[in-house]
C-alpha cells in the first residue's frame, strides 16, 4: 500500500444545516463553489463505509456534518459504530458535534448509552445571532445544563472571530459555567462560506495571541482544561511556554492523525480542506496519493520557514487555508504574513 490511513476519522453525515454561521468551513457552503454536492449516503451505505473503515485501520470515528442531527438514521449508524467497534475490541468514545439547535433529550440518553462526547458550538452569547442567523445561545447552555445533569461531560466549542472576540471571556465562562466540562478553541481560518466574510472576521495577530491569553484565564479560574482545534503557527504566539491549561497544537493531524469523510463518501485530508482526494468505496481509498503524503509526511513546508529553527516541531500554520487562498498548500498561512506588515 503506498499510503496509510489514520487511526481517526471524522464522518460528516450530511451537507444540511439549520444554522447558517458565517464562519462555516464545510466547502460546499463556499461562493460560487466547485465542491460537488452529490447524494447523501444512506444509512446502510453509510454502515458499509464503516465497517470497511474498521477493516482498514481506523478505530476512532468523530461525527460530523452539516448538523450531524439532521441526518435520518443518526442512531443507527451510531450504533453500527459501536457494534462494529466492540467486535474487534474497540470501545473509544465517539464524539458527535453539533449546534445544538436540533437537540432532544434522547439524544443525550443515546449519547450517554453509547458513550459519545458531545462537543456543542457557542460562537458568542451576545453575538450568537450575528454568527448563525439564530437565535439561540440560551438553547445550546440549556443542553449543556441538561446533557451535565445525566452525566454527561460535553465540550463547549468556540470559533473565535473579531465579532465575537471582546466577549470572549464571557462565551467560555457560560459555556463551562452551564455544564461544559472544557473547552475546544479555534481561531476562524478562512474557507466555505466564511470566504465571503474574512474581513469582518478575520482575527489580527495581537487578537489571536488575545484568544489565547483569555481562555488561559479563564480556565485557570476555573480549573479546567482546553485545546486549540487550529494549528498556530510558533512564530505568531508571543510567549509559546505561558500557557499551561490551554493546549496549542503548532502541528497539522490532518492525514496523519485523522481524516474525512464527506455526505457523498469522499475523502479529504481534513474538514477545512475542499480537495477530494478520494472515496471510500473505491478499491484504493485513496487515489490522490502524491497530495495524500504530502500532508502524511508534512512535505508541505513553505519555503520562507525551512530556515526557522522550529520548523521541526512547526507547520507554518493552515496548509489548505494557503491553498484554499493562494492555490498552493506550500505557501505560509496568513496570519504569519501579518507578521511582515
Amino acid at each position: 500500500m503506498k499510503y496509510r490511513l489514520p487511526k481517526a476519522v471524522v464522518l460528516e453525515l450530511t451537507y444540511r444545516c439549520n444554522h447558517k454561521c458565517l464562519f462555516c468551513s464545510c466547502p460546499w457552503y463556499a461562493h460560487n463553489s466547485s465542491y460537488p454536492i452529490k447524494t447523501e449516503l444512506d444509512i446502510n451505505q453509510w454502515k458499509q463505509a464503516i465497517s470497511r473503515l474498521y477493516d482498514s485501520g481506523v478505530e476512532v470515528f468523530s461525527i460530523s456534518g452539516g448538523e450531524a442531527i439532521l441526518k435520518e438514521g443518526l442512531e443507527e449508524i451510531l450504533l453500527h459504530i459501536r457494534e462494529e467497534g466492540n467486535k474487534r475490541g474497540f470501545n473509544n468514545v465517539i464524539t458527535l458535534i453539533s449546534n445544538g439547535l436540533a437537540m432532544k433529550e434522547e439524544y443525550l440518553h443515546l449519547f450517554k448509552e453509547l458513550n459519545v462526547h458531545l462537543s456543542m458550538s457557542l460562537p458568542g452569547y451576545t453575538t450568537f445571532k450575528d454568527h448563525t442567523g439564530v437565535d439561540n445561545a440560551e438553547g445550546v447552555l440549556s443542553w449543556f445544563r441538561k446533557a451535565k445533569e445525566i452525566g454527561l461531560n460535553p465540550t463547549v466549542n468556540v470559533t473565535v472571530t473579531k465579532i465575537n472576540y471582546h466577549e470572549l471571556f464571557e462565551t467560555i465562562s457560560l459555556g463551562l459555567i452551564n455544564g461544559a466540562s472544557n473547552i475546544l478553541l479555534n481561531r476562524f481560518l478562512p474557507g466555505g462560506r466564511g470566504l465571503s466574510y474574512m474581513d469582518r472576521l478575520k482575527l489580527n495577530n495581537e487578537q489571536l495571541n488575545g484568544m489565547l491569553d483569555v481562555a488561559e484565564e479563564v480556565l485557570e479560574l476555573s480549573n479546567r482544561r482546553g485545546s486549540v482545534g487550529t494549528e498556530f503557527p510558533y512564530c505568531v504566539i508571543k510567549k509559546p511556554g505561558k500557557y499551561k491549561r490551554i493546549n496549542i497544537g503548532m502541528k497539522c493531524a490532518a492525514a496523519k492523525m485523522f481524516f474525512v469523510i464527506g455526505p457523498a463518501g469522499e475523502v479529504r485530508t481534513c474538514n477545512h480542506s475542499p480537495k477530494i482526494v478520494g472515496n471510500v468505496f473505491n478499491e484504493d481509498i485513496i487515489s490522490d496519493i502524491d497530495y495524500w503524503n504530502d500532508f502524511a509526511q508534512s512535505n508541505y513546508k513553505p519555503q520562507q520557514c525551512k530556515s526557522c529553527e522550529e520548523i521541526t516541531n512547526c507547520d507554518c500554520g493552515c496548509r489548505e487555508v494557503a491553498n484554499i487562498l493562494f492555490n498552493n498548500y506550500k505557501e505560509i498561512d496568513p496570519c504569519i504574513l501579518d507578521l511582515k506588515k
